[in-house]
């Protein structure tokens, strides 16, 4: 089992909705399960707070985030290679996200490459033609190996068998790559040894280090004594991206002193690690290169093409063509929402974060930088965080009655010339408090109710409204308040709680009863409930329902008569 060597860095924290960023080291090729560092830890949370912050990372699957410790680990196969190719640094960004407060994390894990490739060559032989009037010191470049691992674990030397003829350099092409060069020591008689055979080998920096073998298999031809020659060892051209297939980029040449065939030139590309061959096509009779497909500066920004000039006998001669790839304002940015709050209490306070939003835009420079606002007219605005972030917090006071929800459209524009932009909508919902006491339709109630009316019959209805939902808005009515006596009065009237309906209990009399005022509450069913009081008023209005009397005479101690008064009451 390789070692495991961890180096977590705690790298800044600021306040707000994105407060921290971590960074760790970690070679390549560590086990499943193994661990990088403890998350909560560098993040001062303590172990029983985990469950409440609800840990998770974004890392394209290669790392996970343990409920239980807070630990960091990885979960599939991380191969250095494969995820960055030759960059010489590889780096992991995601994001881990906790809740409760909401807060995102940057986190970077850099990959270290280890020595697990070991050089190899693209043929299994390199075959070589020199001519026997070929001069001591003449060099010839030989393809280079390929090696998967980057720096010191990369190709670093190459080597040949001892032999009296022959000799072997390290060079370096202008992209970095070391390449073998052969150097001829002594002078070649075909006559005397047609073949020479010598094995090529590769070897990396590694701890232990790690080789590769060819063979050189060489062929001593009759004399053609000029090589060619090319104008410059090294063409340099900038292209821009997207250009059209076939387009022109520049043209080598070489010329050769000799004449006739040993005079006629042809030009091909010289092996390499990458295929040059599905992005350039080079003219073998003029030495021109065309674009053969297209080019991306996100993909590659730079391409080193290795071109051979061959006469018509065996001399060669070599030359670099470097193409630095310019960018074009060629991708649009990107809206992504980390986190959305889509249910927002309409008495949140102003300042309330509603959503983390990240943008991206995989151009350069100002192509690159992106800026952000909201295309309405919305009680929220956007907040630059760090690093391409931006809050969406809540400006000014919400009010479900007047709004319910909001349609927000996030536009993100690049600084490139002309800029690009895209659009992302989302749809906030507003959802309701109890904030809304119960309305009465009236300000007060005023009824007649004619005497000796059956008991149970409707005498009155109140009614309120209240703007709020659900429990917040369901009204219901009591009565709280009566100048009747308390005994009396619930043998009086009664109050329907759901509609209002106010009822009475009994006959009305209006001999003994010709007016009696009642308060009614109407009551919400929010959490603590809101309530509103009204008064309403009963006159009990005669009937005539009493017959006249008549009263005799009586005799006053005087002598005189009294009568009594014959009372009735007037109908109503």
């Amino acid at each position: 089992m390789k070692s495991q060597v961890l180096f977590p860095f705690l790298v800044f924290l600021f306040c707000g909705a994105i407060s921290q960023q971590l960074h760790y080291v970690i070679p390549e090729e560590l086990a499943k399960g193994s661990r990088v560092g403890n998350l909560a830890k560098d993040l001062g949370l303590s172990v029983q707070e985990l469950p409440a912050r609800k840990l998770r990372v974004s890392a394209e699957g290669y790392f996970n985030v343990s409920a239980e410790s807070g630990d960091l680990i990885v979960s599939s196969r991380i191969d250095r290679e494969k995820i960055c190719g030759r960059k010489p640094e590889c780096v992991l960004d995601f994001e881990m996200v906790a809740e409760n407060p909401m807060n995102v994390f940057h986190v970077t894990v850099a990959i270290q490459d280890i020595n697990d490739n070991a050089p190899g060559f693209a043929t299994k032989g390199i075959d070589l033609e020199i001519c026997e009037s070929a001069l001591p010191g003449v060099k010839f470049p030989l393809d280079s190996a390929q090696d998967a691992d980057v720096e010191s674990n990369s190709v670093k030397t190459y080597t040949i068998n001892s032999n009296q003829y022959f000799s072997l350099s390290t060079k370096a092409s202008p992209d970095g790559i070391k390449y073998p060069e052969l150097l001829l020591e002594n002078p070649l008689d075909r006559e005397y040894q047609s073949y020479h055979l010598l094995i090529l080998t590769a070897t990396d920096g590694g701890a232990p280090p790690l080789s590769g073998t060819t063979q050189i298999r060489i062929y001593v031809t009759d004399a053609n004594d000029n090589a060619p020659l090319f104008s410059q060892d090294v063409y340099r051209v900038s292209l821009q991206e997207n250009v059209p297939w076939g387009t022109f980029v520049l043209r080598v040449m070489a010329t050769d002193k000799d004449e006739g065939i040993n005079a006629e030139i042809t030009y091909a590309f010289l092996k390499s690690p990458t295929s040059t061959s599905l992005v350039f096509n080079l003219d073998s009779n003029t030495g021109d290169i065309t674009t053969n497909g297209t080019l991306d500066f996100e993909e590659t920004s730079q391409y080193v093409l290795g071109v051979e000039a061959k006469d018509g006998g065996v001399h060669t001669a070599h030359c670099n063509v470097q193409i630095e790839i310019v960018d074009e304002n060629d991708n649009a940015p990107e809206v992504i929402f980390m986190s959305l709050s889509n249910q927002i209490p309409e008495d949140s306070d102003l300042g309330t974060v509603i959503a983390l939003i990240k943008v991206r835009d995989q151009d350069s420079g100002h192509n690159g930088l992106v800026t952000c606002y909201i295309q309405e007219e919305v009680p929220f605005k956007l907040e630059s965080t760090s690093k391409n972030y931006y809050k969406l917090v809540i400006d000014k006071a919400l009010n479900r009655e007047q709004t319910q929800h909001y349609n927000v459209t996030i536009v993100a524009t690049d600084q490139g010339k002309p800029s690009l932009s895209s659009r992302t909508g989302v749809t906030l919902c507003i959802s309701d408090v109890n904030d809304n006491a119960p309305v009465f339709h009236q300000s007060s109630y005023l009824v007649h109710v004619a005497e000796n009316n059956p008991p149970g019959a409707s005498i009155a209805q109140v009614s309120a409204s209240d703007p709020d939902l659900g429990p917040n808005g369901s009204v219901s009515y009591s009565i709280v308040a009566s100048d009747l006596e308390p005994r009396d009065l619930l043998s009086y009237v009664s109050v329907s709680a759901q509609s209002g309906v106010v009822f009475a209990q009994r006959a009305f009399d209006h001999e003994q009863l010709r007016a009696f005022e009642l308060t009614l509450q109407a009551s919400d069913q929010g959490s603590p409930a809101l309530s509103a009081n009204v008064s309403l008023r009963v006159l009990v209005d005669d009937r005539n329902d009493n017959a006249p009397r008549v009263l005799y005479p009586a005799l006053e101690p005087d002598g005189s008569a009294l009568f009594d008064m014959v009372s009735k009451l007037p109908y109503v």
